[in-house]
């Protein structure tokens, strides 16, 4: 990974991270996934800033296609956002998104948990 990648989409980063913190704000704790993604989908419309929930991508093994995922969100056909109502964030949802980023050409990933406190983690993977 080279220094500049650090860099990355850094300011579309930030406006995904404050339309989170807005969301969190305006709902707080204790929602499905579901509900968190729903309403940063719309935080995120109100904003302008394009994204896409629910996006198919195909994965595959050894060059090989096994199966389709579903991805949460995307944002902007840059950024992959792996959205989490847990108590807090742990390695396992760590290693989803960074597994996520493998698999696909995305570049930049958000973990964004809308747990007890709000927290995110930002990657960026370059292979």
């Amino acid at each position: 990974m080279n220094k500049d990648s650090n860099f990355l989409y850094k300011e579309l980063s930030e406006k995904i991270i404050g339309a989170f913190y807005a969301v969190y704000d305006e709902m707080g704790y204790g929602f499905l996934e579901k509900v968190y993604e729903l309403a940063l989908l719309k935080e995120l419309e109100l904003r302008n800033i394009p994204a896409e929930n629910q996006v198919t991508i195909k994965i595959n093994y050894k060059n090989e296609y096994l199966c389709d995922y579903v991805l949460d969100t995307i944002v902007d056909r840059k950024i992959i956002l792996e959205l989490k109502a847990a108590e807090s964030l742990a390695n396992i949802h760590t290693a989803q998104l960074l597994n996520y980023l493998k698999a696909t050409d995305f570049k930049v990933g958000l973990l964004l948990n809308f747990g007890l406190k709000p927290e995110f983690k930002r990657f960026v993977f370059t292979k």
